[in-house]
């Protein structure tokens, strides 16, 4: 009772209207950034990545600032009062809001260390999908099948996080095509090679490879061409992948190169000695 006596004391309970108008400005403004953020990106997309990185960082100033001017508007803030509830006030709330304390600073180390940006193509705990937003609370990450997963900032200062384009536009795009260990390579290699440096989704700056090896795929002996080439925009992934694919499949189709299948051989018997 003490301690709520205290608080109260120093409370100004008509400072309380002026303080939810200093946070709805804030959040007005945010959605202001967020909407121009949105149209620059559309425009610039080039500098897309960026624009969206340097959002995430004023929506982040914005909350903090409105935070801090509201202190002094809710609560008399004189030497008494640090003196008297600044230890109180920091266990209490400490405790009432530690989990919402480390999200935000957890989100502010994601700003600084920079493990992935607004944008990026991102695994985490087997989610994969683009990063729409870094919150004070928590990440925004929307899969490829559009479903929008929020997950707690703290959660990525503990956990393994892979980034596919790390604030790049382009990313690396890896896919597999199978044909029987018996077929023409040569000519599978050639098409494979054609369909991706022919794709008006691929980015052909940088390297690009079609690798070979022997595998067993679905019990059968096969032969496996892995094509790694760069898409030209991390939106385009899915589109690259299906463009290749459909080419490769019609090529094959048409060379008569056929997918992995079991192989029996004719064995001769051998002459009586």
């Amino acid at each position: 009772m003490d301690n709520a006596g205290q608080f109260l004391q120093f409370l100004r309970p008509g400072g309380i209207p002026t303080a939810l108008l200093i946070f709805g400005i804030a959040w007005l403004l945010v959605q202001l950034v967020h909407r121009t953020a949105q149209g620059l990106g559309n425009r610039l997309v080039d500098r897309r990545l960026l624009i969206h990185q340097i959002a995430t960082l004023v929506r982040f100033l914005l909350f903090i600032g409105a935070f801090a001017a509201s202190i002094p508007v809710v609560f008399a803030l004189t030497n008494e009062m640090m003196l008297a509830l600044g230890g109180t006030i920091a266990v209490t709330v400490g405790f009432a809001l530690k989990d919402l304390a480390a999200s935000m600073i957890a989100g502010i180390i994601l700003l600084v260390d920079r493990p992935f940006q607004v944008g990026d193509r991102i695994t985490f705990d087997g989610i994969y999908g683009e990063i729409q937003s870094i919150g004070l609370r928590s990440v925004r990450l929307v899969t490829l099948d559009d479903n929008v997963v929020t997950i707690p900032n703290n959660k990525f200062l503990n956990d393994v996080v892979s980034s596919g384009n790390a604030g790049e536009l382009n990313m690396l795009i890896q896919m597999d095509f199978f044909i029987g260990s018996d077929q023409d390579l040569p000519t599978a290699k050639r098409i494979v090679k054609e369909a991706i440096t022919t794709s008006t989704y691929a980015y052909l700056d940088k390297p690009w490879v079609v690798l070979v090896n022997s595998v067993i795929h679905e019990q059968y002996f096969a032969l496996r061409l892995r094509a790694k080439v760069y898409v030209m925009d991390v939106r385009f992934e899915k589109a690259l992948e299906t463009d290749v694919t459909e080419r490769v499949v019609e090529a094959f189709r048409e060379a008569g190169i056929q997918p992995p299948a079991m192989l029996y051989r004719e064995t001769v018997p051998r002459p009586a000695a």
